[in-house]
């Protein structure tokens, strides 16, 4: 850990996959950790290791007072109940309080919620596994005032931090990562199936690759999944065709007309809808092609 938060009274909301490692190594670095979730299991696993539990979210708020609540959340609808919305942590919110949002939301909405609370914008990148080994990509929107009180726990949970602007700037630049990710995600699964379709091991095709300019973290894990056929949700299709719509949507508002992004919506949008895939890794997309 890069620093202790020895004295730090965090609020913690969302205990998924990638909430409840960045929970654990919070409570780890000695700060008091109380989290909410909507489901009783994480919750209890979270108390388990030494965590407390707010009853509702207006307790948590009021717990935590002038402090941080983290909240870790997949839909930007969700992340608007939860802070705004009837029962939400507005009804227990000090004026004082500051909101890190690490989950991926709208652009507009972000640039809104910041308006009305203290409010970071802070996705990140990196997968479970780095959520694991506390080495997340976080790309951080909002006040350097803001950013500075939210870096000790930036430090924690991730290494690459970057503050890129005001508030809606991390969202913008984690589209731009999922917009990456997605197209590549596509066009590494073409690949392979397509050395598998010519007669040639699609593993020793990634392993050839590797060495060479299309090397990427997508062709290693993902290249490696597709080439076992081993598609257990890590990152689930379904919100990497929520973050393609989100793309779809910024893109329309400033005027960037991508005719490559259109197809990986289409590609999405198919493989989660129409072949009834969504639960799966974003990996699986590569069944598209088989």
């Amino acid at each position: 850990m890069n620093k202790p938060l020895t004295g730090y009274k965090i609020g913690f909301v969302g205990l998924g996959n990638m909430g409840r490692a960045n929970a654990r190594h919070l409570h780890e670095a000695r700060a008091e950790v109380i989290v909410w979730n909507r489901s009783d299991g994480p919750a209890a696993a979270a108390v388990a290791l030494g965590m407390k539990r707010a009853a509702s979210l207006p307790e948590l708020a009021r717990e935590i007072g002038r402090g941080i609540i983290c909240i870790n959340l997949t839909m930007t609808d969700v992340v608007e109940k939860v802070v705004f919305g009837e029962g939400g942590l507005i009804e227990g919110l000090h004026p004082d309080a500051l909101i890190i949002d690490f989950g991926t939301t709208g652009v507009p909405e972000t640039k809104a919620f910041s308006q009305r609370v203290n409010w970071v914008d802070a996705p990140v990148s990196g997968g479970q596994v780095g959520a694991e080994a506390a080495s997340l990509t976080i790309m951080a929107g909002g006040s350097e005032a803001h950013f500075q009180r939210a870096l000790p726990v930036f430090q924690v949970v991730g290494k690459n931090i970057t503050h890129l602007g005001a508030s809606g700037a991390g969202q913008v630049t984690k589209l731009a990562n999922q917009l990456i990710v997605a197209q590549t995600i596509d066009a590494v699964a073409q690949a392979l199936r397509l050395a598998e379709l010519s007669g040639v091991d699609s593993a020793l095709v990634r392993k050839a690759l590797l060495g060479g300019f299309a090397e990427s973290r997508i062709l290693d894990l993902h290249g490696d999944r597709m080439v076992r056929r081993a598609f257990e949700p890590g990152g689930r299709a379904t919100l990497q065709l929520k973050d393609v719509r989100l793309m779809c949507e910024l893109a329309d508002s400033v005027g960037l007309d991508s005719p490559t992004l259109k197809n990986s919506l289409a590609q999405w949008e198919t493989f989660v809808h129409e072949k009834g895939f969504g639960d799966l890794d974003h990996s699986g997309l590569f069944r598209l092609y088989e």
